[in-house]
Protein backbone atom coordinates (compact mmCIF):
# COMPACT_ATOMS: atom_id res chain seq x y z
CA UNK A 1 0.00 0.00 0.00
CA UNK A 2 1.42 3.67 -1.07
CA UNK A 3 0.89 6.65 0.69
CA UNK A 4 -0.89 9.46 -0.68
CA UNK A 5 1.17 12.41 -2.38
CA UNK A 6 0.31 15.55 -4.09
CA UNK A 7 1.03 14.14 -7.41
CA UNK A 8 -1.50 10.96 -7.35
CA UNK A 9 -4.12 12.86 -9.34
CA UNK A 10 -2.51 14.64 -11.50
CA UNK A 11 -4.12 17.70 -13.49
CA UNK A 12 -5.26 17.03 -16.83
CA UNK A 13 -7.20 18.98 -19.58
CA UNK A 14 -11.21 18.92 -19.79
CA UNK A 15 -10.29 15.97 -22.57
CA UNK A 16 -7.73 13.27 -21.35
CA UNK A 17 -5.13 13.39 -24.49
CA UNK A 18 -6.15 9.59 -26.16
CA UNK A 19 -2.60 7.86 -25.40
CA UNK A 20 -3.86 5.22 -27.97
CA UNK A 21 -3.70 2.18 -24.92
CA UNK A 22 -7.47 1.43 -25.99
CA UNK A 23 -6.87 1.80 -29.80
CA UNK A 24 -6.33 -2.36 -29.70
CA UNK A 25 -9.75 -2.64 -27.73
CA UNK A 26 -11.24 -0.96 -31.02
CA UNK A 27 -12.25 2.61 -27.87
CA UNK A 28 -10.95 5.56 -27.63
CA UNK A 29 -10.26 7.85 -24.65
CA UNK A 30 -13.30 9.59 -23.05
CA UNK A 31 -12.72 9.31 -19.36
CA UNK A 32 -10.77 11.77 -17.57
CA UNK A 33 -7.29 9.77 -16.66
CA UNK A 34 -6.37 11.46 -13.54
CA UNK A 35 -5.93 8.39 -10.95
CA UNK A 36 -2.93 7.15 -9.49
CA UNK A 37 -2.01 4.50 -7.43
CA UNK A 38 -3.82 5.48 -4.27
CA UNK A 39 -6.74 5.98 -5.80
CA UNK A 40 -6.76 2.58 -6.84
CA UNK A 41 -6.31 1.19 -4.12
CA UNK A 42 -8.85 3.38 -2.67
CA UNK A 43 -11.56 2.53 -5.43
CA UNK A 44 -11.19 -1.23 -4.59
CA UNK A 45 -10.50 -0.62 -0.57
CA UNK A 46 -13.83 2.06 -0.54
CA UNK A 47 -15.86 -0.54 -2.06
CA UNK A 48 -15.21 -3.47 0.28
CA UNK A 49 -15.48 -1.00 3.00
CA UNK A 50 -14.53 -3.09 5.98
CA UNK A 51 -15.75 -0.53 8.48
CA UNK A 52 -19.37 -0.32 6.68
CA UNK A 53 -19.78 -4.18 5.84
CA UNK A 54 -18.25 -5.33 9.23
CA UNK A 55 -20.53 -3.04 11.29
CA UNK A 56 -23.58 -3.81 9.37
CA UNK A 57 -23.30 -7.92 9.32
CA UNK A 58 -21.26 -8.78 12.59
CA UNK A 59 -24.65 -9.18 14.69
CA UNK A 60 -26.14 -11.98 11.69
CA UNK A 61 -23.00 -13.80 11.90
CA UNK A 62 -22.61 -13.85 15.19
CA UNK A 63 -26.46 -14.60 15.79
CA UNK A 64 -25.78 -17.83 13.82
CA UNK A 65 -22.57 -19.25 14.59
CA UNK A 66 -21.73 -17.53 17.52
CA UNK A 67 -18.23 -17.17 18.33
CA UNK A 68 -16.80 -19.53 16.01
CA UNK A 69 -18.32 -17.67 13.25
CA UNK A 70 -14.91 -15.99 13.58
CA UNK A 71 -13.70 -19.08 11.33
CA UNK A 72 -15.61 -18.34 8.35
CA UNK A 73 -13.21 -14.71 7.75
CA UNK A 74 -10.02 -16.45 7.04
CA UNK A 75 -11.71 -19.34 5.21
CA UNK A 76 -13.96 -16.94 2.77
CA UNK A 77 -10.44 -14.42 2.33
CA UNK A 78 -8.41 -17.62 0.84
CA UNK A 79 -11.26 -18.18 -1.65
CA UNK A 80 -11.43 -14.92 -2.24
CA UNK A 81 -7.99 -14.28 -2.93
CA UNK A 82 -7.50 -16.86 -5.42
CA UNK A 83 -10.65 -14.75 -7.27
CA UNK A 84 -8.36 -11.67 -6.76
CA UNK A 85 -5.37 -13.11 -8.31
CA UNK A 86 -7.17 -14.14 -11.50
CA UNK A 87 -8.58 -10.67 -11.63
CA UNK A 88 -5.01 -9.20 -11.57
CA UNK A 89 -4.10 -11.43 -14.66
CA UNK A 90 -7.15 -9.94 -16.64
CA UNK A 91 -7.27 -6.49 -15.17
CA UNK A 92 -2.94 -6.25 -16.77
CA UNK A 93 -4.29 -7.46 -20.24
CA UNK A 94 -7.80 -5.77 -20.39
CA UNK A 95 -7.27 -2.68 -18.44
CA UNK A 96 -11.13 -1.57 -19.44
CA UNK A 97 -13.93 0.23 -17.50
CA UNK A 98 -16.78 -2.54 -17.29
CA UNK A 99 -14.42 -5.09 -15.92
CA UNK A 100 -16.28 -8.29 -15.34
CA UNK A 101 -18.63 -7.63 -18.55
CA UNK A 102 -14.95 -7.05 -20.66
CA UNK A 103 -12.82 -9.95 -19.04
CA UNK A 104 -16.00 -12.22 -19.63
CA UNK A 105 -16.59 -11.43 -23.13
CA UNK A 106 -13.15 -11.59 -24.50
CA UNK A 107 -12.58 -14.70 -22.52
CA UNK A 108 -16.01 -16.18 -23.86
CA UNK A 109 -18.56 -14.74 -26.54
CA UNK A 110 -20.52 -11.83 -26.84
CA UNK A 111 -23.33 -13.16 -25.37
CA UNK A 112 -21.76 -14.91 -22.20
CA UNK A 113 -20.15 -11.90 -21.39
CA UNK A 114 -23.30 -9.73 -21.66
CA UNK A 115 -24.77 -11.47 -19.39
CA UNK A 116 -21.81 -11.61 -17.16
CA UNK A 117 -22.32 -8.04 -16.97
CA UNK A 118 -26.00 -7.05 -16.59
CA UNK A 119 -25.79 -9.96 -14.08
CA UNK A 120 -23.09 -7.94 -12.63
CA UNK A 121 -24.46 -4.55 -12.66
CA UNK A 122 -27.74 -5.22 -11.27
CA UNK A 123 -26.13 -6.77 -8.47
CA UNK A 124 -23.95 -3.15 -8.51
CA UNK A 125 -26.94 -1.50 -7.90
CA UNK A 126 -28.15 -3.51 -4.87
CA UNK A 127 -25.53 -3.37 -3.43
CA UNK A 128 -25.81 0.25 -3.40
CA UNK A 129 -28.86 -0.07 -1.80
CA UNK A 130 -27.42 -2.38 0.56
CA UNK A 131 -24.13 -0.11 1.86
CA UNK A 132 -26.68 2.81 1.62
CA UNK A 133 -28.90 1.07 4.41
CA UNK A 134 -25.62 0.20 6.85
CA UNK A 135 -26.17 3.57 8.57
CA UNK A 136 -28.70 2.40 10.67
CA UNK A 137 -26.28 0.19 12.47
CA UNK A 138 -23.95 3.41 13.61
CA UNK A 139 -26.40 6.66 13.34
CA UNK A 140 -28.77 5.80 15.85
CA UNK A 141 -25.78 4.64 17.97
CA UNK A 142 -24.24 8.30 17.68
CA UNK A 143 -27.33 9.96 18.20
CA UNK A 144 -30.85 9.23 18.93
CA UNK A 145 -32.44 12.23 16.93
CA UNK A 146 -30.98 10.19 14.00
CA UNK A 147 -33.82 7.58 14.25
CA UNK A 148 -36.39 9.57 12.47
CA UNK A 149 -38.97 6.81 12.45
CA UNK A 150 -40.36 5.15 15.35
CA UNK A 151 -38.24 4.14 18.64
CA UNK A 152 -36.27 0.73 17.83
CA UNK A 153 -33.37 1.47 15.91
CA UNK A 154 -32.56 -2.29 15.55
CA UNK A 155 -33.01 -2.61 11.53
CA UNK A 156 -34.63 -5.99 12.20
CA UNK A 157 -38.14 -3.94 13.39
CA UNK A 158 -40.23 -2.05 11.48
CA UNK A 159 -39.38 1.12 12.93
CA UNK A 160 -35.65 0.22 11.79
CA UNK A 161 -36.23 -0.66 8.72
CA UNK A 162 -38.13 1.86 7.42
CA UNK A 163 -35.75 4.29 9.21
CA UNK A 164 -32.84 2.71 7.09
CA UNK A 165 -34.38 3.36 4.02
CA UNK A 166 -34.92 6.99 4.87
CA UNK A 167 -31.21 7.48 5.67
CA UNK A 168 -30.19 5.38 2.97
CA UNK A 169 -32.03 7.69 0.07
CA UNK A 170 -31.04 11.00 1.88
CA UNK A 171 -26.63 9.16 1.37
CA UNK A 172 -28.01 8.19 -1.98
CA UNK A 173 -28.67 11.68 -3.09
CA UNK A 174 -25.05 12.64 -2.07
CA UNK A 175 -23.29 10.30 -3.07
CA UNK A 176 -25.42 10.93 -6.79
CA UNK A 177 -24.37 14.45 -6.90
CA UNK A 178 -20.59 13.39 -6.34
CA UNK A 179 -21.01 11.04 -9.22
CA UNK A 180 -21.88 13.44 -11.41
CA UNK A 181 -19.52 16.17 -10.23
CA UNK A 182 -16.22 15.07 -11.53
CA UNK A 183 -14.60 12.14 -11.31
CA UNK A 184 -11.05 14.00 -9.46
CA UNK A 185 -13.88 14.99 -6.84
CA UNK A 186 -14.66 11.24 -6.11
CA UNK A 187 -11.25 10.19 -6.53
CA UNK A 188 -10.62 13.19 -3.22
CA UNK A 189 -12.96 12.13 -1.28
CA UNK A 190 -12.13 8.32 -1.97
CA UNK A 191 -8.64 8.78 -0.83
CA UNK A 192 -9.85 10.79 2.54
CA UNK A 193 -12.42 8.56 3.10
CA UNK A 194 -10.19 5.41 2.88
CA UNK A 195 -7.44 6.74 5.09
CA UNK A 196 -9.76 7.93 7.99
CA UNK A 197 -11.23 4.26 7.84
CA UNK A 198 -7.29 2.76 7.77
CA UNK A 199 -7.14 4.99 10.86
CA UNK A 200 -10.02 4.24 12.29
CA UNK A 201 -10.10 0.41 11.70
CA UNK A 202 -6.71 0.06 13.28
CA UNK A 203 -7.50 2.85 16.50
CA UNK A 204 -10.30 0.22 16.77
CA UNK A 205 -8.67 -3.15 16.91
CA UNK A 206 -5.95 -1.12 19.16
CA UNK A 207 -8.69 0.05 21.55
CA UNK A 208 -10.68 -3.69 21.68
CA UNK A 209 -7.66 -6.09 22.21
CA UNK A 210 -6.15 -3.69 25.18
CA UNK A 211 -9.79 -3.65 26.25
CA UNK A 212 -10.47 -7.40 26.18
CA UNK A 213 -12.35 -9.24 28.37
CA UNK A 214 -11.24 -13.11 27.47
CA UNK A 215 -8.95 -15.50 25.53
CA UNK A 216 -8.91 -15.65 21.28
CA UNK A 217 -9.84 -20.14 22.63
CA UNK A 218 -13.48 -18.78 22.42
CA UNK A 219 -13.75 -18.42 19.20
CA UNK A 220 -13.67 -22.35 18.87
CA UNK A 221 -17.24 -21.93 20.67
CA UNK A 222 -20.49 -22.01 18.44
CA UNK A 223 -22.02 -20.41 22.18
CA UNK A 224 -25.79 -20.40 23.12
CA UNK A 225 -28.03 -20.78 19.84
CA UNK A 226 -25.29 -21.77 17.55
CA UNK A 227 -25.44 -24.38 15.10
CA UNK A 228 -22.12 -25.86 15.33
CA UNK A 229 -18.65 -25.10 12.83
CA UNK A 230 -20.89 -26.22 9.70
CA UNK A 231 -23.67 -24.30 10.34
CA UNK A 232 -21.13 -21.17 11.08
CA UNK A 233 -19.65 -22.04 8.17
CA UNK A 234 -22.49 -21.99 5.67
CA UNK A 235 -24.56 -19.24 7.41
CA UNK A 236 -21.89 -17.64 9.12
CA UNK A 237 -19.86 -17.34 6.29
CA UNK A 238 -22.71 -14.52 5.27
CA UNK A 239 -20.41 -11.86 6.76
CA UNK A 240 -17.10 -12.61 5.75
CA UNK A 241 -18.67 -12.78 2.02
CA UNK A 242 -20.52 -9.72 2.11
CA UNK A 243 -17.14 -8.11 3.22
CA UNK A 244 -15.15 -9.17 1.10
CA UNK A 245 -16.23 -8.32 -2.64
CA UNK A 246 -15.81 -5.25 -4.98
CA UNK A 247 -11.99 -5.75 -4.72
CA UNK A 248 -12.32 -5.86 -8.99
CA UNK A 249 -12.98 -1.51 -8.58
CA UNK A 250 -9.65 -1.05 -8.76
CA UNK A 251 -10.16 -2.75 -12.58
CA UNK A 252 -13.27 -1.32 -13.21
CA UNK A 253 -11.52 2.21 -12.70
CA UNK A 254 -8.74 1.24 -15.35
CA UNK A 255 -9.90 3.39 -17.80
CA UNK A 256 -8.94 6.60 -15.59
CA UNK A 257 -5.84 5.59 -13.64
CA UNK A 258 -2.05 6.11 -14.65
CA UNK A 259 -0.52 3.03 -16.19
CA UNK A 260 -3.34 0.77 -15.54
CA UNK A 261 -1.78 -2.73 -16.58
CA UNK A 262 0.47 -2.11 -13.96
CA UNK A 263 -1.11 -0.53 -11.45
CA UNK A 264 -4.65 -2.67 -11.34
CA UNK A 265 -3.53 -5.95 -10.90
CA UNK A 266 -1.23 -4.49 -7.39
CA UNK A 267 -4.10 -2.90 -6.27
CA UNK A 268 -6.80 -5.50 -6.60
CA UNK A 269 -4.69 -7.78 -4.06
CA UNK A 270 -3.83 -5.17 -1.96
CA UNK A 271 -7.23 -3.68 -1.52
CA UNK A 272 -8.34 -7.42 -0.89
CA UNK A 273 -5.33 -8.30 1.69
CA UNK A 274 -6.07 -4.95 3.52
CA UNK A 275 -9.29 -5.34 4.13
CA UNK A 276 -8.93 -9.02 4.64
CA UNK A 277 -5.99 -8.50 7.48
CA UNK A 278 -8.16 -5.52 9.13
CA UNK A 279 -11.69 -7.00 9.16
CA UNK A 280 -10.07 -10.35 10.68
CA UNK A 281 -8.66 -8.62 13.63
CA UNK A 282 -11.99 -6.38 13.85
CA UNK A 283 -14.07 -9.54 14.46
CA UNK A 284 -11.72 -11.21 16.82
CA UNK A 285 -11.29 -7.53 19.00
CA UNK A 286 -15.30 -7.70 18.88
CA UNK A 287 -15.48 -11.32 20.06
CA UNK A 288 -12.48 -10.66 22.60
CA UNK A 289 -13.86 -7.59 24.09
CA UNK A 290 -17.65 -7.89 24.12
CA UNK A 291 -18.62 -7.34 28.33
CA UNK A 292 -21.07 -10.48 27.37
CA UNK A 293 -21.73 -12.81 24.86
CA UNK A 294 -24.62 -14.53 26.34
CA UNK A 295 -26.54 -11.27 27.08
CA UNK A 296 -28.12 -11.22 23.46
CA UNK A 297 -27.13 -7.80 22.63
CA UNK A 298 -23.87 -8.76 20.53
CA UNK A 299 -26.67 -10.92 18.12
CA UNK A 300 -28.86 -7.85 17.64
CA UNK A 301 -26.92 -4.76 17.96
CA UNK A 302 -23.23 -6.20 16.89
CA UNK A 303 -20.01 -4.09 17.38
CA UNK A 304 -21.69 -0.96 17.71
CA UNK A 305 -22.84 -2.02 21.18
CA UNK A 306 -19.56 -3.59 21.66
CA UNK A 307 -17.81 -0.32 20.90
CA UNK A 308 -20.17 1.98 23.18
CA UNK A 309 -20.45 -0.42 26.20
CA UNK A 310 -16.26 -1.52 26.40
CA UNK A 311 -14.76 2.07 25.10
CA UNK A 312 -17.42 4.33 26.92
CA UNK A 313 -20.20 7.00 25.13
CA UNK A 314 -17.66 9.41 24.42
CA UNK A 315 -14.87 7.12 22.49
CA UNK A 316 -17.20 4.54 20.89
CA UNK A 317 -19.09 7.47 19.54
CA UNK A 318 -16.38 9.18 18.06
CA UNK A 319 -15.12 6.09 16.84
CA UNK A 320 -18.57 5.05 15.14
CA UNK A 321 -18.48 8.77 13.67
CA UNK A 322 -15.13 7.37 11.51
CA UNK A 323 -17.21 4.34 10.66
CA UNK A 324 -19.96 6.59 8.87
CA UNK A 325 -17.54 8.16 6.97
CA UNK A 326 -16.51 5.09 5.66
CA UNK A 327 -20.37 3.87 4.72
CA UNK A 328 -20.68 7.31 2.92
CA UNK A 329 -17.40 6.25 1.17
CA UNK A 330 -18.20 3.04 0.33
CA UNK A 331 -21.62 4.03 -1.14
CA UNK A 332 -19.91 6.49 -2.97
CA UNK A 333 -17.53 3.89 -4.57
CA UNK A 334 -19.59 1.09 -5.13
CA UNK A 335 -22.25 3.63 -7.02
CA UNK A 336 -19.31 4.57 -9.52
CA UNK A 337 -18.27 1.05 -10.43
CA UNK A 338 -22.11 0.47 -11.31
CA UNK A 339 -21.96 3.62 -12.97
CA UNK A 340 -18.49 2.39 -15.16
CA UNK A 341 -20.13 -0.53 -15.57
CA UNK A 342 -23.41 0.83 -17.09
CA UNK A 343 -21.33 2.63 -19.32
CA UNK A 344 -19.18 0.49 -20.88
CA UNK A 345 -22.27 -1.91 -21.71
CA UNK A 346 -23.46 1.12 -23.22
CA UNK A 347 -20.42 2.13 -25.20
CA UNK A 348 -20.95 -1.46 -27.03
CA UNK A 349 -24.24 -0.41 -27.53
CA UNK A 350 -25.58 -3.19 -25.74
CA UNK A 351 -27.96 -1.95 -23.12
CA UNK A 352 -31.38 -0.12 -23.39
CA UNK A 353 -30.90 3.80 -24.21
CA UNK A 354 -27.10 3.31 -24.83
CA UNK A 355 -26.54 6.84 -26.25
CA UNK A 356 -27.44 8.65 -23.18
CA UNK A 357 -25.58 6.08 -20.86
CA UNK A 358 -22.69 6.04 -23.19
CA UNK A 359 -22.24 10.41 -23.37
CA UNK A 360 -19.45 11.25 -21.30
CA UNK A 361 -19.55 15.14 -19.89
CA UNK A 362 -16.94 17.07 -22.01
CA UNK A 363 -16.69 19.20 -19.00
CA UNK A 364 -16.29 17.13 -15.91
CA UNK A 365 -15.47 13.94 -18.22
CA UNK A 366 -17.56 11.10 -16.55
CA UNK A 367 -20.65 9.86 -17.46
CA UNK A 368 -23.51 11.72 -15.85
CA UNK A 369 -26.69 10.06 -16.99
CA UNK A 370 -25.60 5.99 -15.30
CA UNK A 371 -25.14 7.98 -11.96
CA UNK A 372 -28.65 9.37 -11.90
CA UNK A 373 -30.10 5.83 -12.78
CA UNK A 374 -28.10 3.95 -10.18
CA UNK A 375 -29.23 6.24 -8.01
CA UNK A 376 -32.48 6.48 -8.52
CA UNK A 377 -32.75 2.28 -8.89
CA UNK A 378 -30.89 1.78 -5.57
CA UNK A 379 -33.39 4.35 -3.99
CA UNK A 380 -35.97 2.09 -5.41
CA UNK A 381 -34.85 -1.01 -3.48
CA UNK A 382 -34.69 1.40 -0.16
CA UNK A 383 -38.19 1.05 -0.40
CA UNK A 384 -38.61 -2.54 0.83
CA UNK A 385 -37.60 -1.68 4.19
CA UNK A 386 -40.97 -0.05 4.42
CA UNK A 387 -42.80 -3.34 3.45
CA UNK A 388 -40.90 -5.82 6.01
CA UNK A 389 -38.16 -6.01 7.93
CA UNK A 390 -36.20 -8.95 6.11
CA UNK A 391 -35.88 -6.84 3.14
CA UNK A 392 -32.86 -5.64 5.32
CA UNK A 393 -31.25 -9.27 4.59
CA UNK A 394 -33.28 -9.97 1.59
CA UNK A 395 -31.23 -7.11 -0.40
CA UNK A 396 -27.72 -7.71 1.16
CA UNK A 397 -27.81 -11.02 0.68
CA UNK A 398 -29.09 -11.04 -2.95
CA UNK A 399 -26.27 -8.35 -3.89
CA UNK A 400 -23.78 -10.72 -2.82
CA UNK A 401 -25.12 -13.79 -4.88
CA UNK A 402 -25.16 -11.31 -7.94
CA UNK A 403 -21.52 -10.51 -7.65
CA UNK A 404 -20.16 -14.39 -6.92
CA UNK A 405 -21.80 -15.52 -9.79
CA UNK A 406 -20.70 -12.79 -11.97
CA UNK A 407 -17.20 -13.63 -11.20
CA UNK A 408 -17.92 -17.02 -11.50
CA UNK A 409 -18.89 -15.98 -15.33
CA UNK A 410 -14.90 -14.42 -15.52
CA UNK A 411 -13.40 -17.17 -13.47
CA UNK A 412 -15.28 -20.06 -15.57
CA UNK A 413 -13.90 -19.34 -19.06
CA UNK A 414 -10.79 -17.78 -18.06
CA UNK A 415 -10.01 -21.64 -16.55
CA UNK A 416 -10.96 -23.17 -20.12
CA UNK A 417 -8.69 -20.91 -21.67
CA UNK A 418 -5.89 -22.10 -19.53
CA UNK A 419 -6.44 -25.36 -19.74
CA UNK A 420 -7.07 -24.82 -23.94
CA UNK A 421 -3.45 -23.11 -23.67
CA UNK A 422 -5.05 -19.98 -24.96
CA UNK A 423 -3.93 -18.06 -21.78
CA UNK A 424 -0.40 -17.04 -21.97
CA UNK A 425 1.32 -14.70 -19.81
CA UNK A 426 3.14 -12.75 -22.90
CA UNK A 427 3.00 -8.69 -23.27
CA UNK A 428 4.54 -5.67 -20.93
CA UNK A 429 3.03 -3.26 -19.26
CA UNK A 430 3.39 0.59 -19.09
CA UNK A 431 7.40 0.46 -17.52
CA UNK A 432 8.58 -2.68 -19.91
CA UNK A 433 8.13 -5.24 -17.44
CA UNK A 434 6.20 -8.56 -17.75
CA UNK A 435 2.69 -8.36 -17.07
CA UNK A 436 1.20 -10.24 -13.77
CA UNK A 437 1.31 -13.20 -13.95
CA UNK A 438 0.17 -16.41 -11.80
CA UNK A 439 2.76 -18.63 -14.16
CA UNK A 440 2.52 -21.85 -13.27
CA UNK A 441 -0.17 -21.80 -10.74
CA UNK A 442 -2.52 -20.67 -12.57
CA UNK A 443 -4.78 -23.53 -13.66
CA UNK A 444 -4.94 -24.77 -10.03
CA UNK A 445 -5.51 -21.21 -8.60
CA UNK A 446 -8.11 -20.55 -10.87
CA UNK A 447 -9.61 -23.93 -10.65
CA UNK A 448 -9.97 -23.12 -6.87
CA UNK A 449 -11.48 -19.69 -7.79
CA UNK A 450 -14.34 -20.89 -9.94
CA UNK A 451 -15.13 -23.97 -7.19
CA UNK A 452 -15.20 -21.85 -4.38
CA UNK A 453 -17.23 -19.05 -5.93
CA UNK A 454 -19.90 -21.81 -7.16
CA UNK A 455 -19.72 -23.18 -3.75
CA UNK A 456 -20.37 -20.04 -2.10
CA UNK A 457 -23.20 -18.89 -4.45
CA UNK A 458 -25.36 -22.11 -3.63
CA UNK A 459 -24.86 -21.71 -0.38
CA UNK A 460 -25.70 -17.75 0.16
CA UNK A 461 -28.63 -18.34 -2.10
CA UNK A 462 -30.53 -21.51 -0.61
CA UNK A 463 -33.71 -20.67 0.66
CA UNK A 464 -33.28 -21.13 4.38
CA UNK A 465 -36.46 -19.87 6.28
CA UNK A 466 -34.54 -19.33 9.37
CA UNK A 467 -32.49 -17.21 7.70
CA UNK A 468 -34.73 -15.17 5.13
CA UNK A 469 -38.11 -15.67 6.89
CA UNK A 470 -37.89 -15.92 10.68
CA UNK A 471 -41.04 -14.71 11.63
CA UNK A 472 -42.63 -16.80 9.22
CA UNK A 473 -45.16 -15.98 6.53
CA UNK A 474 -43.44 -13.94 4.10
CA UNK A 475 -42.42 -16.93 1.45
CA UNK A 476 -41.36 -14.34 -1.14
CA UNK A 477 -38.34 -13.62 1.19
CA UNK A 478 -37.42 -16.48 1.72
CA UNK A 479 -37.02 -17.34 -1.81
CA UNK A 480 -36.05 -13.30 -2.60
CA UNK A 481 -32.80 -14.46 -3.80
CA UNK A 482 -33.40 -16.70 -6.07
CA UNK A 483 -36.50 -15.00 -7.45
CA UNK A 484 -34.71 -11.43 -8.48
CA UNK A 485 -32.05 -13.04 -9.84
CA UNK A 486 -34.12 -15.60 -12.09
CA UNK A 487 -36.18 -12.11 -12.68
CA UNK A 488 -32.24 -10.89 -13.55
CA UNK A 489 -31.81 -13.37 -16.14
CA UNK A 490 -35.22 -13.36 -17.76
CA UNK A 491 -35.20 -9.44 -17.64
CA UNK A 492 -31.65 -9.58 -19.67
CA UNK A 493 -33.40 -12.60 -22.02
CA UNK A 494 -36.21 -10.84 -22.92
CA UNK A 495 -34.70 -7.11 -23.84
CA UNK A 496 -31.83 -9.25 -26.15
CA UNK A 497 -34.67 -11.40 -27.85
CA UNK A 498 -36.41 -7.86 -28.63
CA UNK A 499 -33.16 -6.54 -29.79
CA UNK A 500 -32.25 -9.64 -31.73
CA UNK A 501 -35.76 -9.07 -33.21
CA UNK A 502 -35.61 -4.89 -34.27
CA UNK A 503 -32.14 -4.85 -35.18
CA UNK A 504 -31.44 -7.44 -37.39
CA UNK A 505 -27.86 -6.62 -37.94
CA UNK A 506 -26.62 -6.49 -34.52
CA UNK A 507 -22.90 -7.77 -34.11
CA UNK A 508 -23.09 -11.50 -34.24
CA UNK A 509 -21.90 -13.56 -30.83
CA UNK A 510 -18.69 -14.28 -32.20
CA UNK A 511 -16.08 -11.90 -30.66
CA UNK A 512 -14.49 -9.33 -33.29
CA UNK A 513 -10.55 -9.27 -33.23
CA UNK A 514 -10.98 -6.69 -30.69
CA UNK A 515 -12.48 -9.15 -28.37
CA UNK A 516 -10.12 -11.77 -28.82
Amino acid sequence: MTTTAPSDVRPDPPHSPDDGSLTPFGYRQELRRSLGRYASFAAGFSFISVLTTVFQFFAFGYAFGGPVFFWTWPAVLVGQLTVAACFAELAARYPLSGAIYQWSSRLSNLSFGWFAGWIMVIGQIVVVAAAALALQMVLPAIWSGFQLVGDDPAPTSPDGAANAAVLGVVLLVLTTLVNVVDNRVMSVINRVGVTAEIIGAVLIIVLLFTHSERSPGITFHPGEGGSGLFGALMVGSFTAAYVMIGFDSAGEMSEETHNPRRTAPRTILTALGAAGLLGGLIVLGGLLAAPSLTDGHLGVDGLSYVLTSSLGDGVGRALLADVVVAVAVATLAIQTAACRMLFSMARDGRLPFSRRLARVNPRTGVPSVPALTVGVLAAALLLLDFASPEAFLAIGTTCIVMLYLAYAMVTGPMLVRRLRGEFTADGTDETGAPLFSLGRWGVPVNAIALAYGLLMSVDLAWPRAAVYDPAGGHWYFQWFTVLFLGSTVLAGAAYRAYRARTTPAAAPDAAPASYA
